[in-house]
């Protein structure tokens, strides 16, 4: 396994990052708990969950993921092995989350519940990055979020929530926070105000990236380079579909897209050509068109780690079996040229 720094902090974490947002609904404790025993077997030191987990969120398995991690913790006695990652939701209709059934939003207040609640969830005293899982100010989630629409709000200046993690940090709450589903100008907004005040810095970004969705490479991989904020990358397949898995309208049972319906943003006729053509291409080049998709992800320069999900051991180890493979100049040019071809079809 590779270890690659975690944006300018002391921490080294795996290149893969055990991602854990299926445990609680499509995965049982049981099933958490023997991923995380082989993904450490493996050199995996790295997982990611969030108090919204398990997926799709609902209030009776909003916190499940979380505790799943707690009682492995309890059991294997493993907290120190593992370097954690949680998040905070941001700016939410949702109104499960809190306790006196307020909607989601990053006041002090809730940023300080939502803490105290996961760190009891996780049975730990300190979560090791903690991140906001999208922003507080309204941002273009439609259907293509590359086509920009500025969109007014209410929102929490970004000043105020770098002092709120500033101080997290200096309780021992967290030891470093991060942001997810963030642009280009979020992080280097985050970074000024840090920056300006000597307060806690961002250190990951953890947004989409993979071969449907190369969009961080626009401007948030410069960011990366300059500034030492990392990628976490998450959907590295696309929720499964650059496995092919749900070609021609399947849908195999147990499948997220089966059991949930929520595949729509990988479901359009430039992304169904774009993916029959890079597992063409795996096929040509004798490599599990999965594996491949992978391991692109895992050869970016910009990339710190890429957190890949699993609902079975099959699964996983096809996945973790990525690391060996190698993305040589011949096959990163065929892959390019698919993707000028199919540009971003699911940003």
């Amino acid at each position: 396994m590779e270890y690659r720094r975690l944006g300018r902090t002391d921490l080294n974490v795996s290149l893969l990052c055990l991602g854990t947002m299926t445990w609680g609904q499509q995965n049982t404790e049981a099933d958490g708990h023997a991923q995380m025993d082989y993904a450490l077997e493996q050199g995996i030191n790295f997982f990611d969950t969030a108090e919204l987990y398990s997926i799709p969120p609902r209030p009776e398995t909003q916190g499940s993921t979380e505790r799943i991690i707690g009682s492995w913790f309890k059991a294997r006695g493993s907290r120190d092995k593992v370097i954690l990652a949680s998040k905070v939701i941001g700016r939410s209709d949702s109104t499960w989350y809190r306790d006196d059934g307020s909607k989601g939003e990053l006041s002090r207040a809730q940023i300080e519940e939502a803490v105290n609640k996961s760190l009891k969830r996780l049975q730990t005293d300190y979560i090791d990055l903690y991140q906001i899982h999208w922003p507080d100010r309204p941002m273009p989630w439609g259907s293509n979020p590359t086509i920009f629409r500025h969109q007014e709000g209410q929102s929490h200046p970004i000043a105020e929530t770098v002092e709120i993690m500033t101080d997290l940090v200096k309780a021992g709450k967290i030891r470093h926070f991060g942001l997810s589903n963030e642009s280009a100008w979020g992080t280097m907004t985050f970074l000024k105000h840090a920056d300006a005040k000597g307060q806690a810095r961002v250190q990951s970004v953890q947004n989409a990236y993979n071969l449907l969705n190369r969009t961080y490479e626009v401007a948030l991989a410069e960011v990366t380079m300059h500034e030492n904020v990392s990628l976490l990358a998450y959907s590295p397949l696309a929720q499964g579909y650059l496995t092919g898995k749900y070609l021609d309208g399947a849908r195999p049972p147990g499948a997220r897209t089966t059991l949930f319906s929520r595949g729509q943003r990988y479901e359009n006729p430039t992304a169904e050509a774009a993916i029959r053509k890079y597992i063409a291409l795996a096929k040509e080049f004798s490599l599990d068109p999965a594996q491949m998709a992978l391991a692109f992800v895992n050869s970016r320069p910009f990339l710190t780690s890429n957190i890949i999900g699993a609902t079975s051991m099959e699964q996983l180890k096809t996945d973790i079996a990525s690391i060996e493979v190698t993305i040589t100049p011949e096959l990163e040019e065929r892959i390019n040229a698919i993707h000028v071809e199919h540009c971003n079809p699911c940003p």
